[in-house]
């Protein structure tokens, strides 16, 4: 009779295991992607709020080829990952590098791209990327990035480091002249800045930066890291897009070489 007991009471339990499983099962037919839509040419938002780039193109190729309707949330990039914790969307596609760092709150899919970091100077600055140069000067960055990182970890103690909430608020000061550096994504500085008139008296300084200890290895999406479900989903996604030539066409939209990378 105790036998038969505990046989029921472990059935039942497994029972009530798997229908709360079931019942709490993610349904991924809408995805809402936070963007950041401040960050050319991998995403801006044009004058009517429309969502532009190369990040907001791939979302809503990533969500077609789930099956999935696109909700695209605009999020500042200070607070771009305690939204995701906040369940304010599900997903973040917005040229976010892989780190360890980041990895102990959020988990990631495999990377969606990688390009280097450069940093740029004035024309005719004679700025070298050297300890001895770069000593006394101001360096322009994006708050709570990857290049802020690298250069408080390397030059900290020698330039001042000034951060700013958008990328396009340091193209501004470095115009300006309260800047003397600037340090970013290559291609985002190239095709954000160095083409438009507004960074013509400008131009890339020093070698390409890739170490993983700073700049990850590459950019993924970003989860919660409780949705492996939908990790995989992305992943599979990912790869998708890669082969059928559909991620192809959005980077010939872009840029003149693949930014997948290696």
């Amino acid at each position: 009779m105790k036998i038969r007991n505990l046989l029921t009471a472990i059935i039942l339990a497994a029972s009530v295991a798997l229908y709360a499983g079931i019942a709490e099962a993610k349904d991924w037919s809408k995805l809402r992607v936070g963007v950041e839509g401040a960050y050319p040419p991998f995403s801006w938002m044009e004058p009517d709020g429309t969502l532009m780039g190369f990040d907001i193109d791939i979302a809503n190729a990533i969500c077609e080829q789930m099956n999935a309707e696109c909700d695209l949330v605009p999020q500042d990039w200070d607070g771009i990952i305690p939204a995701l914790l906040a369940n304010k969307y599900d997903a973040i596609i917005a040229s976010m590098s892989i780190t360890e760092e980041r990895k102990k709150k959020v988990s990631f899919s495999d990377k969606y791209y990688s390009t280097p970091a450069k940093f740029v100077r004035k024309k005719g600055s004679g700025i070298e990327i050297n300890r001895d140069s770069l000593a006394g000067k101001t360096v322009g960055v994006q708050r709570a990035t990857i290049h802020e990182n690298f250069v408080n970890d390397n030059y900290g103690d020698i330039v001042e480091i000034k951060g700013y909430g958008t990328q396009d608020e340091a193209y501004l000061d470095f115009t300006a002249g309260r800047v003397d550096l600037l340090l970013a994504d290559s291609v985002a500085l190239e095709e954000g800045f160095l083409k438009t008139d507004a960074g013509k008296d400008a131009e890339f300084v020093g070698p390409d930066f890739t170490d993983p200890k700073w700049f990850g290895d590459g950019a993924g999406i970003a989860i919660r890291k409780s949705d492996t479900d939908l990790q995989k989903m992305l992943n599979d996604a990912i790869a998708a897009i890669r082969a059928n030539g559909t991620y192809k066409k959005i980077n010939d939209k872009y840029f003149g070489f693949d930014v997948y990378g290696g």
